[in-house]
């Protein structure tokens, strides 16, 4: 039975803000975003906020007009929740919301995209290709994979162009291994984004941007034992997380600059988190970007949070008056 977001009474009446956390959905990592909405309802009602969980159902906009909240948390992970859509409906509804715009949504949520934007602002992120599924079907599968292994090179990173959680992810160190890589993929979306596989040491950096200039918060340094696949994300045991991540001075600004670059570039807003590897000659590399980053009790966004030099609360009460304003 898929899990369902809390439906716990709203908090006693405070001077801030009344909250509605948005979580659930249809998407793949529906659970997840259930999971990321009770944690943030949590810490807000633990500081005295009014909140409640919605489900993004054909309720949403009914409850939405009874409950007139100040401002909306959207916490829907994957397809709706960060392409875009979930955001132009509540621009239509006149609603603020934590969060980017739909218009910056959409660039961020669309891998090639963004990686095509930000490599021409100038900014690092490996060679790649972006090819829908019907590319394979008309040219052929395996003259197709012949000119992206030769042009590419191994190992390379297959992933669907959208979503996230690693979902249909596969780093394929063998030409042979590339069409059930391909297989994988296209089971979470139409177009494949093939990507030079960067080794270094993996960071995520997330990015608050609620008084004026974006900043970063401290990097986490992620270690897998295998890929950081769905179940080492949300699985403990499966991953260890080092934060701050065990980086210098220099290499720890490299990534922060990096991460505050991406945030500006694309026109984000409130908070994001950028995926990076830096590389054994200390060069920041982009992978990827998220708009609406996973709250759970093993994401990367809280526990960077976790070490700033504000509180989790304080962090996540600054996002809410931040979009309260508009």
């Amino acid at each position: 039975m898929s899990a369902q977001p809390p439906a716990e009474p709203l908090a006693a009446e405070s001077g801030e803000p009344r909250v509605a956390i948005l979580a659930g959905g249809l998407s793949h990592e529906r659970e997840v975003s259930v999971r990321s909405g009770r944690r943030v309802a949590g810490v807000l009602r633990d500081e005295g906020l009014e909140v409640e969980v919605l489900d993004v159902d054909a309720a949403l906009l009914p409850r939405l007009a009874e409950m007139r909240p100040d401002v909306v948390w959207p916490l829907v992970h994957g397809s709706t929740g960060e392409d875009g859509s979930l955001q132009n409906l509540l621009e239509l509804v006149g609603v603020p919301f934590v969060g980017s715009r739909a218009t910056a949504c959409r660039l961020a949520s669309n891998k090639p995209v963004a990686k095509a934007l930000l490599h021409q602002a100038g900014l690092p992120t490996p060679a790649h290709a972006a090819l829908p599924q019907s590319m394979f079907r008309e040219v052929g599968a395996r003259t197709v994979l012949d000119v992206v292994a030769r042009d590419l090179g191994l190992p390379l990173a297959v992933k669907p162009a959208a979503g996230g959680s690693a979902l249909g992810v596969t780093v394929v160190e063998e030409v042979d291994r590339l069409p059930d890589a391909m297989v994988g993929c296209f089971a979470y979306g139409d177009v494949a984004l093939l990507e030079r596989a960067v080794s270094g040491v993996e960071v995520a950096v997330s990015v608050i941007d609620v008084e004026g200039e974006p900043r970063a918060l401290p990097a986490v340094e992620i270690v897998t034992d295998g890929p950081y696949d769905y179940d080492a994300r949300y699985n403990p045991g499966r991953s260890e997380y080092f934060v701050p991540a065990r980086l210098d001075a220099a290499q720890t600004a490299t990534v922060h600059e990096l991460a505050v670059a991406v945030h500006r570039t694309l026109g984000l807003r409130h908070l994001s988190r950028t995926d990076i590897i830096l590389d054994a000659d200390g060069v920041a590399w982009f992978l990827d970007v998220n708009v609406a980053p996973g709250m759970t009790e093993t994401s990367l966004f809280p526990q960077a949070a976790h070490a700033d030099e504000r509180t989790l609360a304080d962090i996540y009460l600054a996002i809410v008056r931040a979009a309260s304003r508009g």
